[in-house]
This record gives C-alpha cells, sequence and structure tokens, in this order.
C-alpha cells in the first residue's frame, strides 16, 4: 500500500495459491510499502481477489494488464516486509481507489456535464 496514500484499503483475506500480478508501472514495487529493493516472496493473494473478472487487473493501481495478463508481472515482496512478517497479515490487494481519486472523477464528470448543459443552451 502506498505510504503517501492513506485512504487506500486493503483486503486483508487468507491469502489462497494464486500469485498477484502487477501492471508495468507498478513492477518492482512491493504491495506493501512501496519499496523498490529486494524483491523476495512472491505475493499470494486471496480467493475472493483472484476471480475472473478481478484476475486481469493489478493488484496495487487496478490498471488492465490485457487479454490472458500478458502485461502483468508476478508480484514480490521486499526483504524487509518479509522480515517484519507482513507478508503473512493477508491478502494485499487494494479495494478501493481511495477518496482523494473519486472525488477528481466526479470533479470531472461534473465539469463535463456543465459544459454539456452550456453548450446546449447556447
Amino acid at each position: 500500500m502506498s505510504r503517501h496514500q492513506y485512504d487506500l484499503v486493503q483486503c486483508m483475506k487468507q491469502p489462497g495459491k494464486t500469485i498477484g500480478q502487477i501492471c508495468p508501472n507498478c513492477d518492482g514495487k512491493c504491495p506493501v510499502c512501496d519499496s523498490m529493493v529486494k524483491p523476495t516472496t512472491k505475493v499470494r493473494i486471496c480467493q475472493d481477489c483472484s476471480a475472473e473478472y478481478l484476475r486481469n487487473k493489478c493488484i496495487i493501481c487496478g490498471h488492465n494488464l490485457g487479454l490472458n495478463n500478458e502485461n502483468g508481472v508476478d508480484a514480490y515482496y521486499c526483504l524487509e516486509c518479509c522480515r517484519m512478517e507482513k507478508d503473512r497479515e493477508g491478502c494485499p490487494r487494494v479495494t478501493n481507489v481511495g477518496g482523494n481519486k473519486i472525488d477528481m472523477i466526479y470533479l470531472k464528470k461534473k465539469d463535463k456535464d456543465s459544459t454539456k448543459s452550456l453548450l446546449n443552451n447556447t
């Protein structure tokens, strides 16, 4: 989970057999602490997060990995998170996009709607 975004929520259910995938933008990041050093242990995600509709998405940012995960890369925990046993806490998939990002989406939509109404009134 990103250190600078405190409003993100992780799944934290019991991990299963499926290995988490991340996009090329997040490649090398630890899903817990965002460290990019010494990848050690593969990330395992829970059965709910490995469902068919979530399987093709990055576990950190949620970007689409393409059909059959052709753009996906296996996610790894860093050495420090393994030493502190954060890799055993649960599924690290981020379940929400965060309040700041949601607010931005609504503001963009509101701006588009107001622009359309101005164009229709003229």
